[in-house]
C-alpha cells in the first residue's frame, strides 16, 4: 500500500508548479492561434513544458522526479489549457501514462523504474494509443521467437510528432481466446511511421496523427501486461481513475479561458442585464464543473484502487465538465458577438477545442450506460 503521508511530504508544492506554468504560459499563448490556423504541432509549448521539467513532475522523488500527485498534475494541465488547449491536451496524454507508471512502480512493478528514470533524467516523451484502442485494440500481434511481430494503424495518437516511446495495445490469439498485450515501442523503431494527417475541428495543434506499425518486432521484455480482451479489468480501472481527471482538467481550463475572454469582451456592456445574466450562468456552470473535478479526484484519491464505482464517478465528472464547457463556450460567443465568430479569436478556438471532450472514452451516452449498470449491480466490465 502507498504511504500517503510520504507522498505529501516528499512531493512538490502545487504553488511552485503553477508559478512555472504562469512563467511559460504567455509564450505558449502567443503561438496558439498560428498553430490552430495551420493545424501544426504546438512545438514551442511542448518544448517549454519539457524544459521546465513539467513533463516529469509525476515521477517519484527517489527516481529523480518531483513526486506530484494526480491532482497536482491535473491542476497543471488545467492551468496550461488557459493559455493553449492543444499544448495542455497533448501533454496530458504523456502525463497520465507517467502517472500510471508511477502508480505501478509504487505497487511493486519494478519494470516501470527504468522508464520513469528516463522521463526525469532525459525528458523522454511517452505517447499512448489507449484512447483509440481501449479494450478492443486494432491490429495484430503474432508470436515469434523472443517476442511478437505487430502490425496495425492507430488513430488519435496525440503528441506523436514529439514522442519517444509509444505505449500501445495489440490483440493476440484467436477470436475465441483473444487477449490484449500492452507494449512499449520506440517511435523510431523500424516499421513505425507517424503520418501527417491530423486535420480536425478543434485541438488542431495536438499532432494526433495516425501511427502505422508494419511488422514491428516487440521483444518479450517490452510487453508490459497481458489483459483480457473487451474487459475493463482492474489495471484498466486504475488507468481510467488516473487519466480521466487529468484529461477533464484540460477541458475545464479551456472553458475558463473562454470565460475570461468573455469578461474582457463584456467590459463595454457591463451594465447590460442580459450580459450580466449570461456571465452569471457561465460562472455557475464553471463552479459546478470545478466541483465535479474535485469530486473525481477525491474519489480516486492519491492512490487509486481498482473500482467500478470510481470508474463511474470519474466518468460522470468528465461528462459534467464536457457539457458545462460546451455551454460556457457557447455563451462566450454570444457575449462577445460577431467578433468571436472570426478565426483567430480565443473564444472561437475554445468553442472548437471544447468539442473534443466528448470523444475520449467513455462517450456521453456510454458514460451514462456504464453508470446505470454500476448502479444496478449488473456486470459493467464488458466493453
Amino acid at each position: 500500500m502507498l504511504d500517503q503521508e510520504r507522498v505529501r511530504e516528499s512531493g512538490v508544492e502545487l504553488s511552485e508548479l503553477l508559478e512555472q506554468v504562469a512563467a511559460i504560459g504567455p509564450t505558449m499563448a502567443a503561438h496558439a492561434a498560428r498553430h490552430d490556423a495551420e493545424g501544426s504541432f504546438v512545438a514551442e509549448g511542448v518544448r517549454l513544458a519539457r524544459e521546465a521539467g513539467l513533463l516529469g513532475i509525476a515521477v517519484p522523488v527517489e527516481l529523480g522526479g518531483r513526486g506530484a500527485t494526480v491532482g497536482q498534475v491535473a491542476a497543471v494541465q488545467r492551468a496550461l489549457a488557459r493559455y493553449c488547449g492543444s499544448t495542455a491536451l497533448a501533454t496530458a496524454m504523456h502525463q497520465h501514462v507517467v502517472c500510471f507508471a508511477a502508480w505501478g512502480y509504487r505497487h511493486g512493478e519494478r519494470r516501470a523504474e527504468a522508464t520513469l528514470r528516463r522521463v526525469a533524467r532525459d525528458g523522454i516523451v511517452l505517447v499512448t494509443t489507449g484512447g483509440g484502442d481501449f479494450t478492443r485494440p486494432s491490429g495484430t500481434a503474432m508470436r515469434v521467437d523472443g517476442g511478437y511481430r505487430v502490425s496495425g494503424r492507430k488513430r488519435f495518437v496525440s503528441l506523436s510528432s514529439a514522442g519517444d516511446v509509444l505505449s500501445t495495445l495489440f490483440p493476440t490469439g484467436d477470436h475465441g481466446d483473444r487477449r490484449v498485450l500492452s507494449m512499449a515501442i520506440p517511435i523510431d523503431a523500424a516499421g513505425v511511421t507517424v503520418l501527417d494527417n491530423w486535420d480536425a475541428l478543434g485541438m488542431r495543434g495536438t499532432a494526433s496523427h495516425d501511427v502505422c506499425l508494419e511488422d514491428v518486432f516487440v521483444a518479450d521484455d517490452a510487453v508490459l501486461a497481458d489483459r483480457p480482451y473487451g474487459i475493463i479489468d482492474p489495471p484498466l480501472q486504475v488507468v481510467i481513475a488516473i487519466a480521466v481527471p487529468i484529461i477533464s482538467a484540460v477541458y475545464l481550463g479551456v472553458a475558463e479561458a473562454a470565460y475570461r475572454a468573455a469578461i474582457d469582451a463584456a467590459t463595454t456592456h457591463a451594465t447590460d442585464p442580459l450580459i450580466q445574466y449570461k456571465l452569471g450562468r457561465m460562472a455557475h456552470r464553471l463552479r459546478i464543473a470545478d466541483w465535479a473535478l474535485d469530486g473525481a479526484l477525491s474519489v480516486a484519491g492519491h492512490d487509486p484502487q481498482p473500482s467500478m464505482d470510481t470508474v463511474a464517478a470519474v466518468g460522470v465528472a468528465k461528462l459534467e465538465i464536457a457539457r458545462a464547457g460546451a455551454e460556457v463556450c457557447d455563451l462566450a460567443m454570444e457575449i462577445a458577438g460577431g467578433t468571436s465568430f472570426f478565426k483567430g479569436s480565443i473564444i472561437e478556438r475554445c468553442y472548437r477545442d471544447i468539442r473534443a471532450a466528448k470523444f475520449h472514452p467513455f462517450t456521453p451516452d456510454r458514460t451514462l450506460l456504464h453508470a446505470g449498470r454500476v448502479a444496478l449491480g449488473v456486470p459493467a466490465d464488458q466493453w
